[in-house]
């Protein structure tokens, strides 16, 4: 079925020069027919007995999102076909000191490039999106996503200068993708962005449900409410495997619907009355810029947008029509000081206390357009993330100290998540029926909680596959099993060096944080083996010289009588003399202080 080509408006004078000549190609999407024949259940019964029907077996590989929040990634493969559902990234964890962001490894698939026949996206969250741009740079393939999803994944491209040289394609919920002998149908989710879907992954071994991050929301800000027919279609047809969302698995009870924000906004409004209000939140969180927008038409106040990225989705957000804003009530932040404080709403980007963000530096008093003063209202519209508590309290002690009053985490219902709690969890076990269950999308301990919510729905334990990335769960419609290993882990993404980062650097790093750093630096007579100058030592982030002169001292008699007690042939091997050097200065220094600085002599040759 033919599908109106999708242009954004952003693009459309540009689009002509493109290498291929429609950048949106609709060609391998169609409505989905309960007709394919690639999901006859695996064994058919005669009489008492049942017969195995042996099919071609599907391996599902994660490369990322287990054991682990964030870095989503896992390739499907059937046959001669392979695609991919998502690549994300992580933020770096406190051990990774100097790193920017950390992305899949890509190497089997790198390795299996020919079997690859694209990329299907769930939605347009960093942790599903961010690893993209640096995986095309080395196999440039089509993507498929929905219409904000590729907006988004427009915007990365051209950061990484790939835009246009990549094949974006645009996919409404209830159509399918052809990728070879398998067909993957995109089913219509509620998230904490719009445009999210889960995928119904057709193959010759069976049905396999991905819902991609997802809730159960029936009152959605956008009217568009989670497909749980179509779930339930399939679960009667038989689900071979359900891979589901396991943020929430600790959760009891159900997710709450993003309204309920907006009607703490509206309260929150009038308590703000005089004052200018500051609201931070998840720049992708769409719905909830939508109600700030609604609320500050409501009170007659404008909107000034802070943070890159908060502009960036905002501005997507507007051109493709998903976010509403009358005319007017959006300004630049130029036009900022010619209206009062409490005809001002400022929305920014730091709600996790992130040390570069706008929010955090209003509140180092470091923001060049912003001064907080009492006369704020600041509303975080956010639940920390685990490890970001520190960041955030941070953020609002120094906030409080510049005297404004600031609303945070549970003092009002200011925030709900985007992923489904336990009931949630049980209804999509409950509609999809699935043979196989593999929790997905967390950390050990929510993978394990989710697993066992599926043996309390009558999965048997037998039947529920809690893997690792790496893995090779495979099927062949009557078992599945993890059957081999291929290369997985991270990949440290530093400036602009992608991999070039590794273990031995970090630890490098960490000691140099942690201890500091000596270096000795002596002068040779290359001729007569003679020391000519030095040895000198030269602290930094161990001991401030000037204040530890007799520690200095003693270390230099050291390192001389070190360096007498060397043989000629000592001498002449200059590793060997090195070692000496590195051996007798951290031993002294670990008697005197109990630290281990990094000691690294240097020799020049004279």
């Amino acid at each position: 079925m033919n599908e109106k080509e999708y242009k954004s408006p952003r693009t459309k004078r540009s689009t002509a020069s493109y290498a291929p000549k429609k950048y949106y190609k609709k060609k391998n999407t169609e409505d989905y027919t309960d007709n394919q024949n690639n999901d006859v259940p695996a064994a058919e019964t005669r009489g008492s007995r049942t017969r195995e029907i042996k099919r071609t077996p599907v391996k599902i590989i994660p490369l990322g999102g287990l054991n682990e929040i964030g870095k989503n990634m896992t390739v499907f493969e059937c046959s001669n076909d392979m695609f991919i559902l998502d690549c994300g990234l992580a933020f770096p964890d406190a051990d990774m000191p100097g790193v920017d962001i950390v992305i899949p490894d890509f190497t089997y698939v790198e390795r299996n490039r020919d079997k690859l026949r694209g990329i299907v996206i769930t939605h347009g969250h960093e942790d599903h999106i961010g690893g993209l741009a640096y995986f095309l740079k080395k196999i440039n393939v089509p993507v498929y996503a929905t219409r904000l999803t590729i907006g988004l994944i427009e915007g990365k491209l051209k950061e990484q200068g790939l835009y246009g040289k990549v094949t974006l394609t645009v996919v409404e919920p209830k159509r399918t993708v052809k990728m070879g002998c398998m067909a993957v149908e995109f089913i219509k989710v509620n998230h904490s962005i719009p445009d999210a879907v889960g995928m119904a992954i057709h193959t010759p071994a069976g049905i396999i449900v991905h819902t991609g991050d997802f809730k159960v929301d029936y009152s959605p800000i956008d009217g568009n409410i989670i497909d749980l027919a179509r779930f339930g279609e399939l679960g009667n047809r038989g689900v071979l495997a359900l891979m589901a969302d396991s943020t929430n698995a600790e959760r009891p009870g159900y997710t709450h619907s993003e309204r309920t924000v907006g009607e703490s906004f509206d309260k929150l409004f009038k308590m703000g009355e005089g004052k200018r209000i500051i609201i931070a939140t998840f720049s992708s969180n769409i719905h909830r810029v939508q109600q700030i927008i609604n609320c500050a038409v409501r009170y007659g106040r404008k909107v000034a947008v802070f943070g890159r990225s908060m502009i960036n989705v905002i501005n997507t957000a507007i051109d493709l029509g998903y976010l509403d804003v009358p005319s007017g009530v959006i300004i630049d932040i130029e036009m900022m000081n010619r209206y009062e404080n409490e005809r001002i709403v400022l929305i920014t980007t730091g709600s996790q206390g992130e040390p570069m963000s706008a929010l955090t530096r209003m509140a180092m008093n470091d923001h060049k357009k912003v001064n907080i003063t009492p006369m704020d209202f600041i509303i975080i519209s956010a639940t920390p993330i685990p490890g970001n508590e520190k960041f955030v309290t941070r953020v609002v002690n120094e906030l409080m100290k510049s005297g404004a009053e600031v609303v945070y985490e549970a003092m009002y219902e200011v925030h709900v998540s985007g992923h489904a709690c336990q009931e949630e969890l049980k209804l999509m076990l409950a509609l999809t029926k699935p043979k196989f269950f593999i929790p997905v999308h967390g950390e050990y301990k929510h993978l394990k909680k989710h697993a066992s919510l599926a043996l309390q729905m009558g999965i048997p334990s037998e039947n529920i596959v809690i893997a690792e990335i790496g893995n090779v769960i495979e099927s062949d419609g009557n078992r599945m099993s993890v059957v081999s290993q291929v290369p997985s882990g991270r990949v440290l993404v530093d400036g602009l060096g992608v991999g070039d980062v590794g273990s031995i650097v970090l630890r490098d790093r960490k000691h140099l944080a942690q201890d500091g750093l000596i270096i000795i630096v002596i002068g040779i007579e290359r001729a007569t083996n003679e020391i000519v100058a030095g040895p000198d030592i030269i602290s930094r982030g161990f001991v401030y010289v000037r204040e530890s002169e007799e520690l200095m001292d003693e270390a230099r008699t050291l390192l001389n009588d070190t360096l007498s007690s060397c043989s000629y042939a000592e001498m002449r091997e200059w590793n060997t003399l090195k070692g000496k050097m590195r051996d007798a200065l951290s031993d002294y220094i670990y008697q005197k202080t109990k630290r281990s600085p990094m000691i690294l002599p240097i020799i020049m040759e004279t």
